[in-house]
């Protein structure tokens, strides 16, 4: 059962929502317009709000509805739980689906942690809003947030597993968004507008 959740966990967060997303609406795979990243960020940019919302709820399905499957068939406190809910995320950071390509693992991240501990998810949510909020960069907001996970996680005495979890959630979360990091050091980034940009 450990393995196949496990298994199960990956093959779902596979599924690139974004590039599903895009094809149901008829409009330009994200992966060839603006950032050529799948998540809801690049989604917005290209297809509008709608498709950026849908997207969104799809890459948050990814990562709670395999956690809470693990959370209900195996043993409460199991170290497999941790398991299932990276595998989701390496899922849609990794897609077999597109050549093992694939989005940085925010949204599914969320979701994961939203069934692993809600308080640090809102935490974390809360985090990504108030930097986006004053900085305008969804990167920005995203590192900040993978930087304080585990932190959030031993002030509230959350440890062990879910310590370590935040902790290499986070530290994928930020070699994913390395370039991110380059463009926002020379001031490159591209700043998050509400709507579908326009050329």
């Amino acid at each position: 059962m450990n393995i196949v959740l496990t298994v199960l966990a990956y093959l779902l967060g596979s599924v690139p929502s974004g590039v599903v997303v895009a094809r149901l609406l008829g409009g330009p795979d994200p992966r060839s317009e603006g950032s050529g990243n799948i998540g809801a960020t690049n989604v917005l940019r290209t297809l509008g709000p709608k498709a950026a919302l849908w997207t969104l709820a799809g890459d948050l399905l990814k990562g709670v509805l395999p956690v809470v499957a693990a959370r209900l068939l195996l043993p409460q406190g199991s170290g497999w739980i941790y398991l299932v809910a990276g595998a989701a995320i390496v899922g849609h950071d990794f897609s077999f689906l597109l050549g093992f390509r694939g989005g940085k693992g925010v949204a599914t991240t969320i979701g994961t942690l939203f069934v692993l501990n809600p308080v640090i998810a809102a935490m974390c949510v809360a985090t990504w809003i108030t930097v986006v909020s004053v900085t305008r960069y969804s990167s920005a907001g995203a590192i900040t947030s993978a930087i304080l996970a585990p932190v959030y996680s031993v002030v509230l005495g959350v440890t062990g597993h879910m310590t370590i979890f935040c902790l290499g959630a986070g530290i994928l979360l930020i070699l994913l968004h390395r370039e991110n990091i380059a463009r926002l050091a020379k001031g490159e980034e591209k700043r998050v507008s509400f709507g579908k940009e326009r050329s």
